[in-house]
């Protein structure tokens, strides 16, 4: 039902089961221990010694050839290989990035606290009102409304509300991985992991998976009325096979651009129930007297949020996104990273939500740029954010912006 295996071969040698790159390291070992000895002649017991003293340090070596940051495993096998020949020509880092800005609409001590976060890095950050659908600061305005970029894992939230959709599982059904490997949502969303991500964009199948995306926001513009939005893009058919196909675009997001403001709306509609709003960014205080909600449509995902809240609590508390505690633990975030790399360029991304009845928001941040750059790099971003929030009472019931009366849009 689930698809391939994702079954490493292995050499069963002395009792003990060897990865194909331990096995090499034995083959040489045993050949060496095969010529004439050039001194005294080990006894058996000293050559199991210096036998599994040998497999123990190229297990090692193996561990740390292997365990690169997640986001570079784009295929299995390939990761290792990718750590070493991946170049990237894109700065992390860039100077005046919130130049030109249009800040008259937006919440001063919102943008501030999105200032000081991001610093120097080459991003983006985009603060939402969930309850409205409101932009409360939008930090570098040119990136946040670009074409946007690959999603990377992030896609994950929409593969996860589209699988629970239809039924095929629940947060706490196992999907097999291969051999005795077995997982379910709330450790695959924690721990952002692509072969559970593979199996249930198979499962799903091109059509329903683009149904969902869709349904959510993605390929459509998240906006209303902001100038200089851009779409993005969301295929009309599966990527091929040697790219990877249906699997890959549910687990790194491939062949999909999203921007900033559609991961930031889908957000915002799991952070408040349902309801998918168009985001709207005033530019004029007189814009922030008269603002009025306009709600896209209602996603039948109520009953669905409390089956992904593990997975994002998670990512946060002990997964992906730990780098947010190193800055702020007072409240409850949930959240989602993404990583990965095109054409010389690695994103970083970092959508999330503060789970509090008061000073609701929604956080995401988007970077590009180098080595440097990756998906907890925008969850410590975000801490920050969330701690300079705090600092300034922001969760502090009456602190917040109060959302006007809902009036329903589909222009």
């Amino acid at each position: 039902m689930w698809g391939s295996s994702y079954l490493r071969p292995m050499a069963l040698v002395a009792g003990l089961w060897l990865a194909p790159a331990v096995w090499a390291a034995h083959v040489d070992t045993h050949a060496l221990n095969n010529r004439k000895p050039k001194s005294t002649k080990l006894s058996e017991s000293q050559r199991t010694k210096r036998r599994i003293h040998h497999l123990a340090s190229a297990r090692t070596t193996t561990t740390r050839s292997t365990a690169i940051h997640p986001s570079l495993a784009h295929t299995p096998g390939s990761a290792h290989r990718r750590a070493y020949h991946e170049r990237f020509f894109v700065s992390s880092f860039a100077e005046g990035v919130a130049a030109g800005d249009i800040t008259a609409g937006e919440d001063p001590v919102v943008r501030q606290a999105a200032l000081d976060a991001l610093g120097n890095m080459n991003g983006t950050i985009v603060a939402i009102e969930p309850t409205s659908g409101r932009v409360l600061a939008m930090v570098n305005q040119n990136l946040a409304l670009s074409s946007g970029a690959q999603p990377c894992s992030t896609i994950k939230l929409s593969v996860a509300l589209a699988a629970l959709n239809e039924g095929l599982i629940t947060k706490d059904t196992e999907v097999p991985l291969g051999g005795r490997s077995r997982m379910n949502l709330t450790e695959a969303l924690a721990h952002s992991n692509n072969p559970y991500f593979e199996a249930l964009g198979r499962e799903l199948g091109f059509e329903k998976v683009a149904y969902y995306a869709h349904e959510y926001g993605l390929g459509e513009l998240a906006g209303y009325d902001i100038p200089g939005e851009q779409l993005g893009t969301y295929p009309d058919e599966a990527i091929s096979q040697k790219l990877g196909g249906v699997g890959k675009m549910c687990s790194f997001g491939e062949g999909i651009s999203m921007t900033p403001l559609q991961l930031g709306a889908m957000v915002s509609a799991i952070a408040n129930g349902g309801t998918l709003y168009y985001l709207q960014h005033p530019t004029a205080p007189e814009e922030i007297a008269n603002f009025q909600p306009r709600v896209k449509r209602q996603l039948d995902i109520a009953a669905l949020i409390p089956e992904i809240s593990e997975g994002m609590y998670g990512a946060v508390l002990y997964g992906t996104a730990r780098r947010l505690g190193l800055s702020f633990n007072e409240e409850e975030i949930l959240g989602k990273t993404g990583t990965c790399s095109h054409s010389g360029t690695r994103y970083g991304w970092f959508a999330s939500y503060a789970n509090t009845s008061a000073g609701r928001i929604v956080v995401v941040v988007f970077l590009q740029g180098g080595r440097p750059t990756f998906g907890p790099k925008a969850a410590e971003i975000a801490g920050v954010m969330y701690r300079n929030l705090y600092d300034h009472n922001f969760f502090l019931a009456g602190t917040n912006p109060v959302a006007s009366k809902p009036v329903a849009s589909n222009p």
